[in-house]
């Protein structure tokens, strides 16, 4: 690829240094995916901008304007604070006829609300939890229909935030409190669906039209205490301490029963392609002891750290770091979004 100009958008936040030097694992850890992503970009020898985005659009714009991307790397997870608003920039970036990197904008609608996913997975047959949707300022009353244990959650947050080992709650005064939890602590409505007992698998992919799979790969709990959940909680994902005291592994997925592979990949396949995705994303699943596979949530534009799942599993079949991310970008400015089909 040519040396192109990439605006990398990020939040104001995590605009990180071009040189780690000074500062400590603590504060690299907040903006590692970030500078990951600017640093190795520019070793590939683009014109690379960083851009803080908080809650004002028109910086974006200036910087289109100014710097003239060839493709914008989004890298944002939110906008004014609000998970489902990094849509909205998306949408921003197609009205200004700006390729730009990662999903479009009603696939990030249709995955970022974990009910309406579940919901268009549901018409289309695609195997995903029962669930109910808890309003903040509602009265917690479980349906007749969804049966006990359930994993309770935000409705639209990602990241794991707010799941802990106490998220799996096996009464209805237990799905009470965890609801007003998520209420309280959060501050967006809760999902409870059915919990699903069993291997926690990731499945990395890219694409627009055509998909390409990355390994099915496994997050392993080797040394839980007896009778706790295998579940991937806020403190498995962050706390690298937690992660060393429960003994989390990460790899290629072994041992799958007879036929898993291609019924893991055809589920993945359609999942993507009716929630109407594009770029790249990673989907997560739980496989049970009878075999079964369950799509527990589809995720755009996952992490991108180097020694994060996506990258890893790119690895293990031979795309290394550079490579993983020229092929988003080179999906980024081939994208093509409606406004490059009016005449």
């Amino acid at each position: 690829m040519r040396r192109r100009r990439i605006l990398v958008l990020v939040h104001e936040d995590l605009v990180p240094p071009e040189f780690l030097d000074g500062y400590t694992e603590k504060e690299i850890q907040s903006w590692k995916t970030e500078f990951d992503v600017t640093s190795n970009l520019r070793k590939m020898g683009h014109d690379v901008r960083a851009l803080g985005v908080s809650s004002d659009l028109g910086t974006i714009r200036e910087a289109i304007l100014e710097f003239k991307p060839h493709v914008a790397f989004n890298m944002l997870e939110e906008f004014h604070g609000v998970a489902l608003y990094d849509q909205h920039v998306v949408s921003y970036l197609e009205l200004m006829r700006q390729p730009y990197t990662g999903c479009n904008p009603r696939g990030l609608t249709l995955a970022h609300d974990k009910a309406l996913s579940k919901k268009v997975l549901a018409y289309h047959r695609i195997r995903a939890p029962r669930f109910q949707v808890f309003e903040m300022g509602r009265k917690v009353r479980r349906r007749s229909d969804l049966a006990l244990p359930l994993l309770v959650k935000s409705l639209t947050e990602d990241a794991s935030l707010g799941i802990s080992q106490k998220s799996i709650v096996a009464s209805d005064e237990k799905l009470r409190e965890r609801v007003e939890f998520i209420h309280a602590s959060i501050g967006t409505d809760a999902i409870a669906e059915q919990y699903i007992e069993g291997r926690e698998l990731y499945v990395g992919m890219m694409g627009n039209r055509r998909l390409q799979l990355l390994p099915i790969w496994e997050m392993r709990f080797t040394n839980l205490p007896e009778g706790a959940p295998a579940i991937a909680t806020e403190k498995v994902k962050w706390d690298e301490k937690y992660q060393d005291q429960i003994g989390i592994k990460t790899g290629p997925a072994t041992d799958l029963p007879d036929g898993a592979e291609a019924r893991i990949v055809k589920l993945c396949k359609r999942a993507y392609r009716q929630l109407g995705m594009s770029g790249y994303a990673r989907m997560d699943l739980r496989l049970n002891d009878d075999g079964g596979v369950f799509l527990i949530e589809a995720n755009p534009n996952p992490q991108l750290a180097c020694d994060e799942e996506f990258a890893e599993s790119a690895a293990h079949v031979g795309i290394s770091y550079e490579d993983l991310l020229h092929r988003i970008v080179g999906m980024g400015i081939r994208y093509r979004a409606q406004w490059r089909e009016v005449r």
